[in-house]
């Protein structure tokens, strides 16, 4: 992305009539983005339920939608401590989760703020950590995380039948 596309980018809370774009483009960067770094996984139709189910982590996330020229290009949700769907392993800490640009703008640099909104909002919530998890194997991934900060905490690793997590977060200064 050029520096007067990225001067372009808008980063603001979703609101419902996103709900559609956001969650296309939740399937659209998991099947296709995220597919060429994982190829063995799939993507079965609950799965993509689950990512189009936008209205209802709205309902206890905050959710943010990146515009570059009026259209939905990425996104991110952060889960407040407790909050249903938040798989956040430490006490008073939000959790992070569905950070995804389009197929067409991805790796152009979206993710930085959206990240930075994501981080503002649980500053601004008073947590004392971010946490999220990252699919085992996708360093890449895990490394733009830790270049903001964050440290791998393998005692918030999740292990599930079709999944392997790995933990990381982002302790906030008080």
């Amino acid at each position: 992305m050029d520096s007067s596309a990225k001067q372009r980018v808008r980063v603001r809370e979703a609101r419902p009539e996103d709900d559609e774009a956001i969650g296309e483009l939740l399937v659209a960067a998991y099947t296709t983005q995220y597919a060429k770094k994982m190829p063995d996984v799939v993507y079965t139709e609950e799965r993509k339920r689950d990512l189009r189910a936008v209205a209802q982590k709205r309902a206890v996330a905050s959710v943010w939608a990146a515009e570059l020229d009026g259209e939905v290009v990425g996104t991110v949700a952060l889960y407040p401590p407790g909050a249903p769907g938040s798989e956040a392993w430490l006490p008073d800490a939000a959790d992070l989760r569905h950070l995804a640009t389009a197929p067409a703008v991805h790796g152009q640099g979206l993710s930085a703020p959206l990240m930075e909104a994501a981080e503002a909002q649980a500053r601004a919530w008073g947590v004392k950590a971010v946490c999220l998890h990252v699919r085992k194997g996708v360093q890449g991934v895990a490394r733009m995380y830790m270049s903001r900060g964050f440290v791998r905490a393998p005692e918030g690793d999740l292990v599930y039948p079709t999944v392997s997590l790995e933990a990381y977060v982002l302790p906030l200064a008080r």
